[in-house]
């Protein structure tokens, strides 16, 4: 399934918050944070989206809320990767293992 991604515009009509409210809701770590497209664009993935609709659905408390936002911001850092790709990148960041030679940066 192709991901997509949602202008602000689009999450004020599908959330029904303003965009005053969007961004105290992200300063409070209730709300996911935009991911840059460009140098002056930014969106959210919708499925980051729909996840927290769900959980306001299913009356998530703030605490819950703020796990839920915690864990979709760990999870984009593996975006993507197969399992074993998800692995190196998480003992990578970790500082455990260096990167493959092929991939460092010089």
């Amino acid at each position: 399934m192709p991901t997509s991604v949602l202008r602000l515009r689009t999450v004020l009509e599908r959330t029904g918050y303003s965009r005053s409210v969007v961004y105290a809701r992200i300063a409070a770590g209730l709300f996911p944070r935009p991911i840059a497209l460009g140098a002056r664009a930014a969106a959210w993935p919708e499925h980051d989206i729909e996840a927290v609709l769900a959980a306001l659905i299913r009356a998530a408390t703030e605490d819950e809320l703020r796990t839920l936002v915690s864990g979709i911001h760990a999870q984009r850092s593996t975006f993507g990767l197969g399992a074993d790709e998800r692995a190196t990148a998480v003992t990578q960041a970790a500082g455990a293992m260096p990167a493959p030679a092929s991939r460092r940066a010089g």
